[in-house]
């Protein structure tokens, strides 16, 4: 009996670690590159993520995420055809960061409160990696 309980416990966190994985790694962003001409936002065909959160366009600094220019409020699952509106413009050739952030660590829920370096509503991160995508602004 002693053995079934421990191999029963190992197989139990194995699979609770197993389903947090895949739980986890279900967390992507499709968008192309796309012309913000005359309207000023940012459309990702999907966003799918595991908890809700925020679509975050930075501003692309040396390879970099740099300033927030835009977000999206989402919903955890599926969003499809999320747009942001950008508060800054953009010029053709630059390069746009989507990035998912959570509704983590900040004061409000359905508030956006993160500024670069914060702790509040802070990047999405599966395998030590935050979930983003970069698209180029073509007009």
């Amino acid at each position: 009996m002693k053995t079934f309980t421990m191999t029963l416990a190992a197989a139990a966190t194995a699979a609770t670690g197993a389903f947090a994985d895949a739980h986890m790694g279900a967390a992507m962003i499709e968008a192309g590159n796309q012309s913000l001409a005359g309207n000023g936002t940012v459309r990702a065909d999907k966003v799918v993520t595991p908890v809700d959160g925020w679509l975050v366009i930075h501003r692309v600094d040396d390879g970099k995420p740099g300033p927030v220019i835009g977000h999206s409020k989402l919903d955890a699952g599926d969003n499809m055809a999320v747009s942001t509106q950008l508060l800054m413009e953009t010029v053709p050739g630059e390069e746009l960061m989507l990035m998912i952030h959570t509704e983590d660590g900040g004061l409000e829920q359905n508030v956006f409160e993160y500024t670069l370096g914060s702790s509040k509503d802070v990047p999405l991160v599966i395998n030590e990696m935050p979930v983003m995508t970069t698209v180029t602004v073509t007009q």
